[in-house]
């Protein structure tokens, strides 16, 4: 079986979030289910937005939605883990780009990964219905690492 695999840039990560993992990300196998990977990164995203002084409605001029997405699963997470996720800019377009999530957790001295995952973002114009080209500032914000 051929496996998905998200390829991280050799540069900085734009944001590190850190969210714990609730009760309600967990599963009948007892850890993190993966819809709730997709809630986490989701999360991870609109941190860093609002850290940025963005949100998806309006980051830097543009509207945001997701075009798609890959998760590749790596170990599980437990209730009480804290999950770091570092977030990287890549393949920025002239109206989309992708977002790469490494998804980690220490317990004891070891750090273990999560997941790596991936979702392509496209800037959108909710009035016209269409996908609209990125502004200045969100291009900026996303190549200040990338």
């Amino acid at each position: 079986m051929s496996r998905v695999k998200v390829q991280f840039p050799h540069n900085n990560p734009l944001y590190i979030a850190d969210i714990a993992v609730r009760i309600t990300d967990i599963n009948y196998g007892n850890h993190v289910g993966n819809d709730s990977i997709l809630s986490i990164i989701h999360e991870a995203r609109m941190q860093m937005l609002a850290h940025s002084g963005f949100t998806e409605m309006n980051a830097g001029g543009n509207s945001l939605i997701m075009a798609d997405v890959t998760i590749a699963y790596k170990a599980e997470s437990f209730y009480g883990d804290r999950l770091r996720i570092a977030i990287f800019a890549d393949d920025i377009q002239s109206g989309s780009f992708s977002l790469l999530y490494k998804i980690e957790t220490t317990r004891g001295d070891r750090t273990i990964t999560i997941a790596h995952a991936s979702t392509g973002m496209v800037c959108f114009d909710y009035e016209k219905r269409k996908i609209a080209p990125m502004r200045d500032e969100l291009r900026a914000f996303l190549s200040a690492i990338a």
